[in-house]
């Protein structure tokens, strides 16, 4: 039996946090990857990079899996009617509601957060306890059906702990070995427990505008959520 995935693609969303699963769940078989959003016009990426998306909302089939990839689209999203309530009605049955970096957001968004334990991007992290969520500091993080992955690159960590869920381990580590996933980066300055001091500030820095803007808008996001 086919099972369907379902990743949402929207303007402005970080492309590897959506083509990195995409990637790992497509090479598998008896998968169908749907790439949803409200139509099927081609939607620009945070970095600009077209992406098309293949079904549309009202023609989407039941997912087994739904993903909410993240990105500074997701400032919009948290407070689109229309796309929170279509995430709401497609996790009430759907056998994992998943996300990866800042796409936790707008799950907590959609009010599936509550009492949950989930993850996301080290910039937002102070972000999901307004939102209901219990943050924990990890690269992925599994709360009955509720599976988030961390920043961006942990999109694939998550995709594969997804599929050994799915498939079994076996079928993981062989997707692993095809896609020859065997991280060794250049520099340990991908996590703030590693980043020098320089590089921390600097990245501080750069993301400080945005972060405050979506500290606002967590806040009356939030708010909505508990008179809700």
């Amino acid at each position: 039996m086919t099972l369907h995935i379902g990743l949402l693609v929207f303007p402005k969303l970080q492309q590897l946090d959506l083509t990195g699963p995409y990637d790992v769940f497509a090479s598998l078989p008896e998968v169908t990857v749907h790439l949803i959003w409200k139509n099927l016009d081609p939607v620009r990426s945070s970095t600009g990079l077209t992406l098309t998306p293949d079904t549309a909302f009202a023609d989407c089939p039941p997912l087994d899996v739904i993903c909410i990839p993240g990105g500074k689209g997701v400032d919009d999203l948290m407070e689109d009617a229309e796309t929170l309530a279509f995430i709401r009605h497609y996790a009430q049955t759907a056998r994992f509601v998943t996300s990866v970096c800042t796409g936790a957001l707008v799950l907590g968004a959609a009010g599936l957060l509550r009492g949950r334990r989930a993850t996301t991007h080290w910039a937002a992290h102070g972000l999901l306890e307004a939102l209901g969520a219990i943050p924990v500091q990890a690269r992925v993080v599994r709360d009955g059906n509720l599976m988030t992955g961390g920043g961006i690159t942990a999109g694939i960590d998550f995709a594969l702990t997804l599929v050994s869920e799915l498939f079994g381990e076996l079928e993981a580590q062989t997707t692993q070995l095809q896609l020859e996933y065997a991280p060794a980066p250049p520099f340990a300055s991908g996590h703030p427990d590693t980043a020098c001091a320089e590089v921390m500030a600097l990245a501080l820095e750069r993301g400080a505008a945005s972060l405050a803007k979506r500290q606002l808008l967590v806040t009356r996001v939030a708010a909505k959520l508990k008179s809700a």
